[in-house]
């Protein structure tokens, strides 16, 4: 079974990680056998999300099992860019993982944590050149939903995070599955 985890901190966009769990806890209620198991991934197992969300993760930094998929929330990620133990792990896990992803601002945490180097990405249209002046070596696309390179998927903001991660629904199993998450879920999917 594939290890999707989803890493969030403090100040995390509430539907950055809570709209790709939807969407892959979802699609595999929606499976005979459960293709994947998805979990919340943070430094300190309680974590505080935008708007004061408190959150439980099902790991931590220090305890959660190898990843087949890591996807990286947006949100307020200053401190984070901060945080040499945040970075390591994301680093460490993006490293074993056959997907690595971000929704929003998670881009520039894989970015310092050295994941993303060269690649073709996108973020939230008003991070977007801050992203390039700071990654200069990124290629910084804009007015797009998700940016695949490689084995790198990044989204545009919030909603943009659930279009990509139906996106990955369908690169991970199938556009079948996609479409009946999508429509399970009562969600206008932007491919």
């Amino acid at each position: 079974m594939l290890q999707i985890g989803i890493v969030i901190y403090d100040d995390a966009e509430v539907l950055d990680f809570a709209g790709p769990f939807e969407v892959f806890s979802t699609a595999a209620r929606l499976c005979d056998s459960a293709p994947w198991q998805v979990s919340l991934i943070s430094e300190n197992r309680e974590v505080m999300a935008r708007g004061g969300f408190p959150v439980k993760s099902h790991f931590t930094l220090a305890d959660h099992p190898s990843v087949d998929v890591l996807l990286v929330s947006g949100g307020v990620h200053c401190a984070g860019m901060e945080n040499p133990t945040l970075l390591k792990a994301i680093r460490e896990a993006g490293d074993a993982a056959s997907w690595v992803t971000s929704v929003c601002t998670g881009a520039f945490l894989l970015a310092e944590a050295g994941l993303l180097t060269d690649q073709r990405v996108t973020t939230h249209r008003e991070d977007s050149a801050d992203l390039r002046q700071r990654f200069p070596a990124l290629d910084v696309q804009e007015n797009v939903r998700w940016v695949e390179d490689g084995n790198r998927l990044t989204s545009a903001g919030i909603s943009a995070g659930i279009d990509m991660s139906l996106h990955l629904v369908e690169k991970l199993h199938s556009r079948k599955l996609a479409d009946d998450t999508a429509r399970q879920m009562d969600y206008a999917w932007q491919q």
